[in-house]
């Protein structure tokens, strides 16, 4: 009754109804949607095995994190609307997760955005995520040209690659806006690696060429390989932009 009269009420924490592992919270970025402020949830495991992954703790190793509570994240995030637009899910990777579509209405009942952070290799989720209007921004990690030999390098494992390249279709067809990205490893991606890229994703509406950071990958052996100048990387994304640009 004192709070009520000081006009001071505490709600209780929203406990969802289903298990859903989230070993990872930051409450504010200004990097991971450009022109957004977001908050960050990192999901854990993944089907890739990328050697110059750096959240690869969080794809071998989830159980040394501590689970965050849901219920605890949605009453931050409540707390912080009208400070953050949106919310950007990423790992790991989100859509090996059967609850990910609860999660997400969870916060979009909130009233954010949602941005998804994902290597495209489940085209059935992703297409349903988007026909539900659960997403407003998809960012799909491309890790190299989209042969067979050269896929299965960069992923780590064995990929289905009629499924990267019906996540790929899929969002070109532009019912989300989308970004496509790739990490530049001089080990895994030479320039014509990346030329032969951008010609297969003519007519989308961006590649990123994000450089490799050899600080921490899953494959110590990178962590002696130099990345990419800066110029170069700027330079490549300037040829890959032409040929973007030149349609079919």
């Amino acid at each position: 009754m004192e709070l009520l009269e000081r006009g001071i009420m505490h709600l209780p924490l929203r406990v969802p109804q289903v298990e859903i592992k989230i070993k990872g919270f930051m409450e504010t970025s200004f990097v991971d949607w450009s022109g957004k402020v977001v908050s960050v949830l990192f999901l854990p495991g993944c089907n890739f095995r990328c050697p110059f992954c750096h959240n690869h703790s969080l794809v071998l190793n989830p159980e040394a994190y501590d689970d965050i509570p849901f219920g605890h994240i949605l009453d931050r995030l409540a707390k912080l609307k009208g400070w953050v637009d949106g919310v950007c899910i990423t790992g790991g990777e989100p859509t090996i997760h059967p609850h990910l579509n609860f999660l997400i209405k969870e916060i979009k009942d909130l009233g954010l955005l949602v941005k998804l952070d994902t290597n495209g290799s489940r085209p059935y989720v992703l297409r349903s995520l988007v026909e539900e209007d659960l997403v407003d921004f998809v960012a799909m990690d491309i890790k190299a040209p989209l042969d067979e030999v050269n896929y299965t390098r960069a992923s780590g494992v064995p990929v289905d690659l009629e499924k990267i390249t019906e996540s790929i279709s899929f969002l070109k067809k532009g019912q989300v806006a989308y970004q496509f990205r790739i990490t530049a490893v001089p080990a895994l991606h030479r320039e014509e690696d990346l030329l032969k890229l951008a010609r297969q994703l003519r007519r989308c509406s961006s590649l990123t060429l994000q450089n490799f950071d050899p600080h921490d990958p899953l494959d110590e052996s990178l962590k002696e390989i130099p990345p990419y100048p800066d110029e170069w990387i700027r330079e490549m994304g300037e040829k890959i932009n032409s040929i973007l640009n030149q349609g079919s």
